[in-house]
């Protein structure tokens, strides 16, 4: 079992910047790739990008790209979701997730996730 917890959400005017952490606990953190997702209110739960388990390889939906960074520090258990330039339809509960075998883009892959943070960007 795998525990997730994120944090640093909040509201931010469009143009800036904010940086979710999600802390894993339970199980070898660096035993599993993470993802992360969010989910804005009436729509599916949507790929925002993710990372393997050394952290060697990132990538991104189009939307984010350029804009989003993600990283871990596997001593720390922790992956991060760094976020520049942020939209107005960015806003949403992001998730972080993770996956005991690659990683991928697809939510039902991932076997664990956290609670959720709320992202709001004002216009």
């Amino acid at each position: 079992q795998v525990q997730l917890v994120e944090s640093g959400g909040g509201l931010v005017q469009a143009g800036g910047s904010l940086r979710l952490s999600c802390v894993a606990s339970g199980r070898t953190f660096s035993n599993y790739a993470m993802g992360w997702f969010r989910q804005a209110p009436g729509k599916e739960r949507e790929f925002v990008g993710g990372i393997s388990r050394t952290g060697g390889s990132t990538y991104y939906t189009d939307s984010v790209k350029g804009r989003f960074t993600i990283s871990r520090d596997n001593a720390k258990n922790t992956v991060y979701l760094q976020m520049n330039s942020l939209k107005p339809e960015d806003t949403a509960v992001y998730y972080c997730a993770a996956d005991r075998l690659g990683g991928s883009q697809y939510a039902g892959d991932y076997d664990y996730w956290g609670q959720g943070t709320q992202v709001t960007v004002s216009s």
